[in-house]
């Protein structure tokens, strides 16, 4: 994968777009100043705009109401630039989406849109619009027959990727509105321009990064829908700059600044680390599989040799097996292992989900397990979406790229599954703002008079509770509250009675906010057999006043760091004896001030540990960020060994990467043991003998009282180097000297 083109690509498109669509929305009357009024000759059908040139600008039709829609957001200099800045990501990511889906052919019009098979500059459904699979009015016909006899190939492009566009939105609604709006509008795109966004993603991007099949000369895939998370990760890049020169002038980062600040595409063998640990563990350790029915295995070494074939043979290399483990704590654990999960009950989450890639390699590990099980390709991709994905972030851009990127890999096995619109529970957080509270009362029109009021409260009380959610995202603790009540509430309104036009005004759109918060707060409150993220790493005293109140007061004991408050939640989304696996920034191992969550921590096991420290991220350099990945089972077990890997030594991705396949420096440790340690560190590397003087040995503070001893009291005053003093003022050659050796 060619990431320097995939990483200036981005950041230069996210310039270009910003710059055109407020050149474009400069033609609308619509700048930084404010919003223009239309000029006097205009008409309820056709509105005109001064825009310094000899004819004025016209708009007709549909795109008065989107410009008036565009009026009505801004309010003024901040939400002008949020809405320029939401439609560059919008088109943004249309643009990869379209690309990824002609070059791997997944497009239903049948045709590519940016690109020509052949090679060619005009792309085939500008060369050839009639044989795209389109439904066009007549209208659009006439109007595709015009731009081609007037030779107007931009404008027809314009007008075909649009249509295209709004014919995705039947089976992508999440990332192409079904409704059109101002992002429309404010779209301007050349395939002519060679300067232009479609001509540099088609030719400065490698296509085969785009294609699932591609593999190098080693047979190992090039492309694959990762490539969504680096064009995700890159294009935040002058944001994510702007945000740290902010900071450095005590500029806390904003709930609008958070993704930007903190997200990180995590490296592919650790993701894979992670999810083989965490959800592959659950099958194994249940022993759940089709060819795995017989009892359990009777000493350790049978079991790790088992563990390890399994494995092998789903393709798991970084699968480790359990450690070696006691008589007696093997029986507890095989009392605590549950051995009847059926595929369909097991819910994985990542509610810092980011791009999605996590989701997308945990989609293929249940396919591997679906299958193994029986089931047909088709049976599993649709189980997959509706029972067992699940995903969360704070930023609408990451969820239409991890919704999308989550599809495509369900698109790969189910060549119809798109046209099937399958329930996907992944989702931007929904905060309740602005909810006309009013409308509640029109809702649940079907349920009786005892259901009512009881979802009416529930209601009410969830709304209180998404109230700022997007401040905090998925740190938010929702009750579990009658979530089928609460789906069937807002499903119906009733406003046949007394209600009058004014007070139901927008209730259609009440409505879908309120579907909105329902299926976000059950996502948020149920539970999961495995959660598996990487969260973000920011202080808590970077953040803005509300979020890190909110943290102090109901994280006091990881309020230091964002990736510590996540430790805990994650923990809390965790069912009894499921599975959490993160990577985390190291501190929390060490530090004094995490020294209650490692107290937390002490009542689970350690099942694993993947300790990178420095430079695991290959776009990260220096010591900043020093991270360890850990699978933890929300269980614990006295006596129970995890396996630790130090991979600090290497200094590149790749190095770590290597160490851990060559099953170099790996230690078993009990965590029991770290208690022993004055602060509890993770200490796994510490040997049982220092261990037993540490629990054995009396402190050094119970057998002496430290004291600092001679001090000057103030260096810079009293102490000189030997070269800065005379020889004639030095005690050795003068008895009344006044500098003396220290």
């Amino acid at each position: 994968m060619d990431k320097t083109a995939i990483k200036n690509y981005a950041i230069w498109a996210r310039t270009k777009l910003i710059e055109d669509i407020k050149y474009k929305a400069s033609l609308l009357g619509i700048t930084e100043k404010g919003i223009a009024d239309a000029l006097p000759q205009s008409t309820t059908q056709e509105q005109y705009f001064d825009i310094g040139t000899r004819e004025p600008y016209a708009i007709r039709g549909v795109q008065i109401a989107q410009r008036k829609k565009n009026a009505q957001e801004s309010d003024y200099l901040t939400a002008y630039n949020s809405i320029i800045e939401e439609v560059a990501y919008t088109w943004f990511n249309r643009f990869i989406a379209v690309r990824f889906m002609e070059v791997n052919d997944y497009l239903p019009c049948k045709i590519r849109v940016l690109s020509a098979v052949d090679g060619r500059q005009e792309p085939d459904i500008v060369q050839n619009p009639f044989d795209a699979k389109l439904d066009y009015t007549s209208a659009e016909e006439e109007l595709i027959s015009q731009h081609q006899m007037n030779n107007e190939g931009d404008k027809l492009f314009n007008m075909l990727f649009v249509k295209v566009c709004n014919d995705l939105s039947k089976v992508l609604p999440q990332l192409f509105e079904a409704e059109q709006d101002y992002t429309e509008l404010l779209l301007n795109i050349s395939y002519t321009d060679q300067d232009g966004l479609i001509y540099k993603l088609v030719h400065d991007i490698p296509e085969d990064n785009f294609d699932v099949n591609a593999v190098d000369e080693e047979g190992k895939p090039i492309g694959q829908v990762e490539i969504i998370g680096w064009l995700y990760q890159y294009y935040n890049t002058e944001p994510k700059n702007e945000t740290f020169a902010l900071l450095k002038k005590n500029v806390k980062i904003t709930k609008e600044r958070i993704p930007s600040a903190t997200q990180l595409f995590t490296p592919d063998w650790i993701v894979r680390y992670m999810v083989e640990n965490s959800l592959g563990r659950l099958v194994i350790s249940g022993q759940s599989l089709v060819d795995s029915g017989q009892s359990l295995v009777d000493s350790e070494e049978e079991r790790i040799a088992k563990d390890k074939e399994l494995a092998e043979r789903f393709g798991w290399k970084y699968y480790l097996p359990e450690a070696k483990q006691d008589a007696d704590v093997r029986e507890q654990l095989n009392q605590l292992t549950t051995n009847n999960y059926s595929p369909e009950t097991i819910k994985v989450i990542d509610p810092c989900m980011g791009s999605g890639h996590i989701l997308v390699y945990a989609f293929g590990v249940l396919m591997q397990i679906y299958t193994q099980m029986g089931y047909t390709d088709k049976d599993a991709v649709l189980s997959i979406l509706e029972n067992n994905l699940y995903g969360l972030d704070i930023d609408k851009r990451a969820f239409q790229l991890a919704y999308f990127a989550v599809l495509m890999k369900a698109r790969q096995y189910h060549k119809f599954i798109l046209k099937k619109q399958p329930q996907c529970h992944i989702y931007a957080i929904a905060e309740s703002n602005g909810i006309n509270m009013k409308h509640l009362a029109y809702f649940g029109a079907q349920l009786d008079e005892l259901a009512k009021p009881v979802a009416l409260n529930q209601m009410q009380e969830l709304i209180t509770t998404l109230h700022d959610a997007k401040e905090y995202g998925s740190i938010i603790s929702v009750a579990d509250y009658d979530w089928d009540l609460l789906h069937q509430f807002a499903a119906e309104f009733d406003i046949s009675g007394e209600m009058n036009l004014f007070d139901s005004f927008g209730i259609e759109a009440t409505q879908q906010r309120l579907q909105e918060l329902v299926a976000v707060g059950e996502v948020l409150a149920q539970k999961y057999e495995v959660v598996v993220t990487n969260p973000p790493y920011r202080g808590v005293a970077d953040v803005d006043v509300k979020l890190a109140d909110y943290i102090k007061t109901n994280y006091p004991d990881s309020k230091n760091d964002l990736f510590a408050v996540f430790m805990e939640v994650c923990h809390k989304m965790n069912v009894k004896s499921g599975y959490q696996a993160m990577i985390t920034q190291h501190a929390w191992m060490f530090l004094s001030s995490f020294e209650k969550l490692r107290a937390k921590i002490q009542k689970l096991d350690i099942v694993n540990m993947v300790h990178l420290g420095a430079r695991a991220f290959e776009e990260i350099g220096g010591e900043v960020v020093q991270t360890t990945s850990f699978i933890l089972a929300n269980k614990h077990v006295d006596g129970y060994k995890g396996t630790y890997c130090r991979l600090v030594e290497p200094t590149t991705q790749q190095g770590k990467e290597e160490v851990f396949l060559a099953k170099e420096n790996r230690y078993v440790a009990c965590s029991d043991n770290f208690a022993k340690i004055p602060g509890a560190p993770v200490a796994y590397w510490v040997s049982e003998i220092d261990q037993r003087n540490f629990s054995e040995k009396p402190k050094l503070d119970e057998c002496f009282l430290p004291r600092e001893g001679i001090t000057t009291g103030k260096n810079d005053l009293f102490l000189r180097l030997w070269h800065e003093i005379s020889a004639d003022n030095f005690f050795a050659f003068k008895e009344e000297a006044k500098w003396f050796p220290h």
